[in-house]
């Protein structure tokens, strides 16, 4: 990757440090007891949520079935609304089978677990307290008197101006180096109809096969095509580096060459594998 590179999409993560924290005066020193206080009030809150979210019976989503809609432009023109300009939503058989399916299992879910809700939140939480000392910048780290408040949202006046300075000045960086690739992209020579054989935001690698031609086959679900093979026709690898299958297509940068196409692919997953692929043709396909 040249321009959406791993330290690009770690950077990206870094444009928002200060949000959700708010000024606490005891935040400037180490106090047990004050850590205590505020861990319970955010589990408190959190275990409210998820009962809320327990208890949520899906029936609800029964009451569109049949509701009579009408139409958007007539609604706001003040005129008289006839029923042609209305419609009576049917919901479709499958989806209301599916909700039905729901209703049946929330009526005989088991009781609220508060117990492991609990556990879950302080397992949670632990691992957010590790990931902030190690993500967030080792200057600032050390000038907070403990890590646990700062994660449940609590820190002093001057860290949070910090921040605030530092995820400003990450964002320019950020979008200087998008708005470079933005440039360079629309300078390639290169249809938007082979632009679009290469969007696989969020699909999953399942399958890679490299030799005469590179073929990638995927997991769709979680992206936004239903495509799920790839083929890289002639191809020329320069860069593969990292467990690629079982990884997730994060970002792409296509260049025109002489004989084709210079495509580079940064996965999400460990490491955040990659990808650089040089080759004739892109051919995609549902199988």
């Amino acid at each position: 990757m040249r321009y959406l590179t791993k330290e690009w999409y770690e950077l990206c993560q870094q444009t928002h440090l200060h949000f959700g924290l708010r000024v606490h005066n005891g935040a400037y020193e180490f106090d047990e007891n004050l850590f205590l206080r505020l861990y319970k009030r955010k589990e408190t809150a959190h275990v409210k949520e998820e009962r809320g979210m327990y208890d949520l019976d899906p029936r609800f989503m029964l009451e569109h079935d049949g509701q009579v809609m009408t139409r958007v432009e007539k609604a706001f023109s003040g005129e008289e609304v006839t029923e042609e300009d209305q419609i009576v939503y049917h919901m479709p058989s499958e989806e209301r089978a599916h909700i039905e399916k729901l209703i049946v299992e929330y009526d005989v879910r088991p009781p609220f677990d508060e117990q492991k809700c609990k556990e879950e939140y302080k397992e949670s939480m632990e691992w957010n307290f590790q990931y902030k000392a190690e993500k967030l910048p080792q200057e600032i780290v050390e000038q907070i008197a403990d890590i646990r408040v700062f994660t449940l949202g609590y820190c002093t006046r001057e860290i949070l101006q910090q921040l605030k300075k530092q995820s400003a000045e990450n964002k320019r960086h950020v979008d200087h180096a998008a708005k470079e690739f933005r440039e360079v992209m629309m300078a390639q020579d290169i249809p938007d109809e082979i632009h679009g054989r290469v969007q696989y935001h969020d699909c999953t690698v399942i399958e890679l096969v490299t030799g005469d031609k590179v073929v990638i086959r995927f997991d769709t679900r979680g992206g936004f095509t239903n495509l799920n093979k790839l083929t890289l026709v002639a191809p020329e690898i320069i860069k593969q580096e990292g467990e690629i299958v079982g990884s997730y297509w994060l970002y792409q940068e296509l260049y025109r060459i002489d004989n084709g196409y210079e495509l580079h692919i940064l996965f999400g997953g460990e490491n955040m594998p990659e990808l650089i692929v040089r080759c004739a043709d892109i051919l995609v396909e549902e199988e």
